[in-house]
């Protein structure tokens, strides 16, 4: 009789605060026959603090063709094999979508065990709409193909998410306001660490904030659409009326869209807003 085959969990870690990791992710590791780990150092810290003692064996961008297939074999004879990332969900600009396919391609069980995200993490306290968003990963680190990049995203009528080098912030944010121009931009550093910070506003303000500030850890930047051409030359009135009426927002929903959208100071764009309210 053959070996039962065995199942591929995807179990999402902490992106910072320790006391983020799931009780079912600490079960699953722990029971795990196996845990693959980008960096099986860094790894080996998470673990040790949730007294987690199993076999590592190192999952990253160079070895994953080798190391993919002694994987699968693991899997191959029955054993519980847990993915993890050096932090937050793996596959998300990190490696093991490729393993996660070749698992699916033969037969395995894959199971995710959700947990934090940065580009999630970083979105839902950003201020910026959430109904509708694209995550774009990295940026080229060369100039020439990041501002190809950009151009290319220019028309995107979604939420934009960026993960970003600390070292490359600033020009990054420079070719942003080049390429795409002046929208609302946030910026999230050290998510759920003691330094955390959010830096809100038009690019060019948070270009400022910026400046030549030594930035340190993860750091996701999140861009607002920009204007439609159709939507540029509408009265306010009739724009917020659109949101309010037409949509259904809420009239804070409505006025911060219609902000990000003109342009106008968002003390402006609610002045008209109650205005709105006031006749009807």
């Amino acid at each position: 009789m053959s070996e039962p085959a065995g199942t591929l969990y995807i179990v999402a870690t902490p992106i910072g605060n320790l006391e983020d990791i799931t009780f079912r992710a600490v079960r699953i590791l722990k029971e795990a026959d196996l845990i693959a780990a980008e960096d099986t150092r860094h790894s080996r810290k998470l673990l040790t603090h949730f007294g987690i003692s199993k076999p590592l064996t190192s999952y990253f961008d160079h070895n994953k063709i080798l190391k993919g297939k002694y994987i699968l074999d693991q899997l191959g004879e029955g054993r519980t094999v847990a993915l993890i990332t050096d932090a937050g969900t793996p596959c998300i600009s990190d490696p093991g979508y490729q393993l996660v396919r070749d698992a699916v391609a033969a037969g395995f069980s894959v199971v995710a065990v959700p947990g934090a995200s940065a580009a999630i993490t970083a979105l839902s306290a950003s201020g910026l709409p959430t109904d509708a968003f694209a995550f774009e990963g990295f940026l080229p680190s060369r100039q020439a193909k990041r501002r190809e990049r950009l151009a290319s995203l220019k028309d995107e009528r979604r939420v934009m998410i960026f993960y970003e080098s600390p070292n490359r912030l600033h020009v990054a944010l420079v070719d942003m306001r080049d390429i795409l121009g002046e929208r609302e931009v946030v910026v999230a550093r050290e998510l759920t660490k003691i330094y955390e910070e959010f830096i809100r506003g038009d690019v060019s303000a948070v270009i400022d904030q910026v400046g030549e500030r030594r930035i340190k850890g993860e750091v996701v930047v999140l861009v607002a659409p920009g204007v439609e051409e159709k939507d540029a030359y509408l009265p306010l009135a009739e724009m917020l009326g659109s949101y309010l009426e037409g949509e259904g927002m809420s009239l804070k929903d409505a006025v911060k869209r219609a902000a990000v959208e003109t342009g106008l100071p968002r003390s402006e764009v609610y002045a008209e807003a109650l205005k709105l309210r006031e006749r009807e």
